[in-house]
């Protein structure tokens, strides 16, 4: 065992193959396969950082790219040292060195922790207005003094030994993304025999079907059916795939910054290789398959270690088969945080609730949590949580139909998990100047009018379920093949049983309001209404229809729109 809190089976680590690694000076075991996060909650690590002003506790909240908490150095020697990294995107190898940031002397007793104590004395840009005597003071003293109790990360003390290299290339349709659609348009587009590039930014394809426990796709498990694309992908001629490789950047007439991460996964590494490569891509056709992004939950003390991201909650169990708390509550508005429920269950986790803030949850999933005999509270609250260095107890209370707040009950638990709904990943369509539209059946604005030949598939403009996302990642990869000049065969169907429900609703991802907002408790003991159902059909998880706007397309090459005088 690689630790306290690893699973005895399951996941997509490689037990055969022990790696040993330290943090902040202790030695810790895991495997290969896991990421330095995955590893340390293995160990039991919930603790990994201190937020850079009031040095408060901070723990992992999610499980990719998106973790905004979870940041170390990593390094062997100053020479190779690099700071803030996240922890959720280290890949484990043997030998590696990691250390925590922004904390003295040490992680579990920082002194700097009494700011928090301060917090009432220290406004935003109080240093400003307060250190302004004696003038000397401030460059020897007061600001020294002030830039090491704050900020994150050190910066490096030798110069950067590694190398770096760009490359050129030219393809007729770069597909952003290797999850369900990602996979899915890089198949139909490859189908015409043009050049396709496809690329993710994590080290294998398959996105969030990796840490999916009972989806089946074509009779064959989720994760195996993505490892069986992604070979199939490999064996053409005319498909290139980038693991690693992150695109960060959509620049005009179809060109692509991506950042491959060649060696950083690699304890000794051929000298004769890069520790980067940029790639200059320009690309006849775009599809984007970003994703979307969880919500969290506004509520009180919602920052403390063991309070996760529901769908990260699954991916420590799924995927890296990691045990992260013994006792959890689960805090949701939506349908698809009881299916993390019922993993931590499948698990062996104890479910000690689910609240839920939405007055009423009948769907199949909520009722396959209340046929396992787990406490499932509908209009219910979470109203605050208690801990010093993790979670010990949440503080559930009842909202009434008047938007009150009941009397709180505490329950106890090391782990919770929340989910507010998801945001569709939209951030390098808008780079490429494309513009939004606000949809409010889903509470989140998605791809409109395109400027450069791209298109959106899958979650990230806003078709939720697996076989919707699968289809539409179909669709657009065959129609990018077609725009970029090739012709394309039928755009196939796949049996898919997303869930032992026989379905997954697009429903079960929806929101009950933009923000999910817990209500507190004000002096006067009235609050703000907490977010209800909403009123509005159900989202389709369809492709947009041909005369919806958002298929629109400008002739090409584009043309600027003339800034307003």
């Amino acid at each position: 065992m690689s630790g306290a809190f690893r699973l005895p089976s399951g996941g997509r680590i490689d037990r055969s193959r022990p790696v040993r690694f330290t943090f902040d000076g202790r030695d810790c075991r895991g495997f290969a396969g896991d990421t330095l996060a995955s590893a340390l909650l293995a160990e039991g690590r919930h603790l990994i950082g201190r937020s850079f002003k009031y040095h408060r506790p901070r723990g992992f909240l999610s499980a990719g790219s998106d973790e905004p908490n979870a940041l170390v150095g990593v390094g062997r020697d100053e020479a190779h040292y690099t700071p803030n990294l996240r922890a959720t995107q280290v890949e484990l190898y043997d030998g590696l060195v990691a250390e925590s940031q922004n904390r003295w002397p040490s992680l579990d007793l920082d002194v700097g922790g009494i700011n928090n104590l301060l917090a009432p004395l220290l406004p935003a840009g109080f240093y400003y207005k307060t250190f302004m005597w004696p003038k000397k003071a401030w460059t020897s003293f007061y600001e020294p003094k002030i830039r090491a109790a704050a900020g994150l990360g050190r910066s490096p003390g030798a110069a950067d030994a590694d190398r770096y290299t760009q490359h050129y290339a030219h393809c007729e349709v770069l597909v952003v993304g290797g999850g369900p659609a990602g996979l899915a348009a890089a198949l139909a587009a490859s189908d015409s025999g043009q050049r396709v590039v496809l690329c993710d930014e994590q080290a294998e394809f398959g996105g969030s079907l990796l840490s999916e426990r009972q989806a089946m796709i074509e009779g064959l498990p989720a994760a195996e059916w993505a490892g069986q694309a992604a070979a199939e992908l490999a064996a053409r001629a005319n498909v290139t795939l980038l693991t690693r490789t992150t695109a960060f950047g959509y620049f005009p007439h179809n060109m692509i910054g991506l950042c491959e991460r060649v060696t950083d996964h690699l304890g000794v590494a051929d000298p004769r290789l890069p520790r980067e490569r940029l790639w200059q891509l320009r690309a006849r056709e775009v599809v984007i398959c970003a994703g979307a992004h969880e919500r969290p939950i506004v509520f009180p003390d919602n920052d403390r270690p063991g309070i996760l991201l529901a769908e990260a909650g699954r991916t420590y169990v799924n995927r890296y088969a990691v045990q992260p708390g013994t006792r959890a509550v689960v805090f949701t508005a939506t349908d698809s945080a009881y299916r993390a429920a019922l993993d931590l269950r499948a698990a062996g986790i104890k479910v000690a609730a689910i609240a839920d803030l939405r007055p009423e949850a009948n769907g199949p999933w909520p009722t396959m949590a209340r046929k396992a005999g787990i406490d499932v509270r509908t209009g219910t609250s979470v109203t605050g949580t208690s801990g010093r260095l993790r979670i010990r107890q949440a503080q559930l209370a009842p909202i009434r139909a008047d938007g009150s707040v009941g009397t709180s009950e505490p329950v106890a638990c090391d782990l919770l998990l929340m989910s507010g709904g998801f945001t569709p990943s939209v951030h390098l369509f808008s780079q490429s100047r494309g513009k939004l539209a606000w949809n409010a059946n889903l509470g989140a604005y998605l791809p409109d009018v395109s400027v450069e030949a791209e298109r959106s598939a899958g979650a990230c403009r806003g078709v939720y379920g697996l076989e919707a996302v699968l289809a539409d990642g179909f669709a657009q990869g065959a129609a990018a093949a077609r725009a970029a000049g090739g012709t394309t065969s039928p755009v196939r169907g796949l049996a898919v049983k997303a869930t032992d429900c026989g379905h997954d609703a697009s429903s079960a991802r929806r929101p009950t309001a933009a923000i999910a907002c817990s209500p507190r408790p004000s002096s006067t003991g009235r609050t703000t209404s907490p977010p209800r159902t909403s009123s509005l059909p159900p989202a389709r998880a369809s492709s947009r229809s041909s005369t919806s706007s958002a298929t629109r397309r400008p002739a090409w090459p584009p043309t600027r729109a003339r800034p307003r005088t």
